[in-house]
């Protein structure tokens, strides 16, 4: 038995940051498919975002105050970093078609939102299931889905760059997409990241 037990509440932290990501996923899929960017609603993305950094920061000053963690303080770090940096992502996407008033929707746009809202739902799922470490076979699994997922989300991104530099003749409109593009995919990628790092910190545990 230990003397001193570990602190459990970073388990709620993870959790709450991931609902943040999750709400302003969906929100920002919905944005796309309306193709629709209101103020209020960019301001509402802008106000996750915030809430999310202030998790992140919140579960670095536990990290740094609490004797004995539940992981390794690093782990924890690059952990919530690393979610912290999808909500960034999806904020700044969101940021760039209100900004850039882009001329027309996009198909792309959205095929790409709904792949990261599907890798935001598998992070949930690995993210909630790493308070009990018998799901390990579970989280592996399910942190192959997110690399199937990162992958489908590069194919998009190739063949909407090949598309975007064959037919769009406005050079500004070109790079403007190009952009909202790449952050998208980036946010995605980070998916995997965040897969990436749960799936060694149960390797390490189970």
């Amino acid at each position: 038995m230990r003397l001193i037990p570990r602190e459990e509440k970073f388990y709620d932290l993870f959790e709450e940051l991931i609902n943040k990501i999750e709400e302003g996923g969906k929100m920002f899929l919905e944005m796309v498919e309306t193709y629709e960017y209101p103020p209020q609603k960019i301001s509402k993305l802008k106000e996750l975002e915030h809430e999310a950094d202030v998790i992140t920061h919140r579960t670095y000053e536990k990290m740094h105050k609490t004797f004995l963690t539940p992981l390794d303080r690093e782990d924890i770090y690059d952990l919530v970093n690393k979610m912290d940096s999808i909500m960034d992502m999806i904020e700044a996407s969101a940021a760039r078609m209100h900004l850039y008033k882009v001329k027309h929707p996009s198909k792309v746009v959205v095929e790409q939102a709904k792949i990261l809202n599907e890798a935001i739902k598998k992070v949930k799922h690995i993210v909630v299931a790493m308070r009990d470490m018998k799901n390990s076979k579970m989280i592996i699994d399910a942190c192959v889905e997110i690399n199937t997922l990162e992958n489908e989300g590069d194919i998009v991104l190739r063949s909407a760059m090949v598309e975007l530099f064959e037919h769009e003749k406005d050079a500004i409109e070109l790079i403007k997409w190009k952009e909202i593009f790449e952050r998208l995919e980036e946010a995605i990628d980070v998916c995997e990241d965040v897969s990436n790092i749960v799936e060694g910190i149960v390797l390490k545990h189970a």
